[in-house]
């Protein structure tokens, strides 16, 4: 058994859900943010959660929400945990208090700022290190964006972590073993387009994760 598990994220049809399922994806994520090309409607993700079965989990993708899209989200997706970028400490705490694993987004560029991954100790149940964005971008993530892995070199984690970013077939596995992430988490790294996932790029970055 692979010693490095995968989420892949920003799934929005069968289809591509399917792969993720049957490729060994431990984590499946829905994205709720609609500026994203990746955000899916309540009913599509109601329907794509009733494909997922018992043992992988379902992470809903959130930016600094509001309660009611949250527990909407919820409901629809049978979420298992639920992913905030962009969203202070308090409000993940008052979001986790609604029973939900939850999973605070750092974004990376510097060292200075894995130091933003203490502010959530005791707040979050883990954190997800993702490549900050270009200034001015319409999006907090998915973007294809890599941040220097060395960064991670001798940094003392406050909470387990998973590593997102710019991750591909062809690095992730030079990724896991560079960093020692045992989660890792791709979205544009799987898809032709924005938004649009492949399924031959799906099996791909989990026969390569499974190396790990």
């Amino acid at each position: 058994m692979s010693r490095v598990t995968a989420k892949i994220c920003g799934l929005s049809t069968p289809k591509t859900l399917d792969a993720a399922i049957g490729g060994g994806a431990s984590h499946v994520g829905f994205v709720f943010f609609p500026p994203s090309p990746r955000a899916v409607s309540f009913d599509v993700a109601s329907g794509l959660a009733a494909r997922v079965p018992d043992g992988i989990a379902r992470v809903g993708v959130f930016v600094d929400p509001d309660n009611a899209l949250v527990d909407q989200a919820v409901a629809s997706a049978r979420l298992d945990a639920i992913q905030l970028h962009q969203t202070a400490p308090e409000r993940v705490v008052a979001l986790r208090r609604r029973g939900l694993e939850a999973w605070a987004v750092v974004a990376v560029k510097t060292r200075a700022d894995l130091d933003r991954a203490a502010a959530y100790r005791g707040a979050a149940d883990a954190i997800l290190y993702d490549a900050k964005t270009p200034a001015g971008a319409a999006l907090p993530g998915g973007m294809g964006v890599r941040f220097d892995w060395t960064l991670l070199d001798g940094f003392r984690h406050p909470l387990p972590w998973a590593l997102s970013g710019g991750l591909d077939a062809d690095n992730v596995a030079d990724a896991a073993r560079r960093t020692g992430a045992r989660l890792v988490d791709v979205s544009s790294g799987v898809e032709t387009a924005p938004g649009v996932k492949d399924v031959d790029k799906i099996a791909a970055f989990l026969k390569a994760v499974a190396t790990c």
